[in-house]
């Protein structure tokens, strides 16, 4: 048995017929938690029927991580082995999950894992990075200058990695997540001061000085990727909130192990 948790929130009928697509794909036993932070619960319709699904309606929308800690929570509490945080905006086509809890039955240094993530054209998304300085987010956001913004982006997303390399990278995108349980009671859940932003690089980075955290390109899914906080002012402005917590929390400019860490993981290239 392994344990799905996604997060919904006004999420359309084309992601929802997507995710049950994608279910469709999954071999193993598996129970799936539904967390519906909108507004009304009028989504619960297209779950009722759903013998492999909890549906909760969350309208107090506490924010992404601490929306996924109710479920990651039952996990720990049932003493289930693995279990995947999913974005209700990604398919798949094939059985990603088995394929995923295999490699991470083999290997128990592992804690926590993220697949391929492509765009819908079938282009690889960069995602696994180096932990982040302030500078990191400036640039990435200005992408300029330009003879500066390529070096630095090549080095900080690993884009200088062969594709379909396997490797231990300190911060995974939170998009489809793999999570060994007992790690995870380990390292503690989603960090609830962020509301959306940035709980996923800080929980990989709590996880990372633990256990291996892996990039896993054996298996690829597809993600509607939107880039949201560079064309919304709002969530803009909960970008910055998330930044500066993750930096309040982890160190601005004074950041030995931020050093150390990103060292280690370009080590494993030479």
């Amino acid at each position: 048995m392994v344990n799905l948790s996604i997060v919904l929130y006004n999420t359309s009928e084309k992601d929802i017929f997507n995710i049950f697509s994608s279910l469709e794909n999954i071999k193993l036993s598996y129970q799936l938690y539904v967390i519906d932070n909108s507004p009304t619960n009028v989504l619960q319709n297209y779950f009722v029927n759903r013998s492999d699904t909890i549906y909760i309606h969350n309208p107090t929308n506490p924010g992404f991580g601490a929306s996924h800690n109710i479920a990651l929570q039952e996990s720990i509490t049932k003493s289930v082995d693995f279990h995947f945080v999913i974005n209700p905006d990604v398919y798949f086509k094939e059985d990603v999950i088995s394929t995923m809890i295999d490699y991470m039955e083999k290997n128990p240094t592992i804690g926590m894992m993220m697949p391929e993530i492509l765009n819908l054209d079938g282009s690889k998304q960069n995602l696994p990075k180096l932990l982040p300085s302030p500078l990191s987010i400036v640039l990435r956001k200005l992408k300029r200058p330009s003879f500066i913004y390529n070096k630095f982006i090549n080095k900080y997303e690993l884009r200088f990695i062969d594709r379909g390399v396997i490797y231990n990278a300190p911060i995974l995108s939170g998009c489809f997540t793999l999570f060994r349980i007992k790690a995870l009671k380990e390292i503690g859940l989603y960090d609830d001061r962020f509301f959306m932003y940035f709980e996923d690089w800080d929980i990989s980075r709590r996880m990372h000085k633990k256990y291996e955290t892996i990039y896993f390109p054996n298996a690829a899914i597809f993600h509607g990727y939107e880039s949201g906080a560079n064309k919304n002012k709002k969530l803009f402005k909960i970008f910055i909130q998330s930044a500066k917590a993750y930096f309040n929390k982890w160190g601005w400019i004074f950041d030995k192990e931020r050093v150390v860490i990103n060292k280690k993981t370009l080590n494993q290239f030479k």
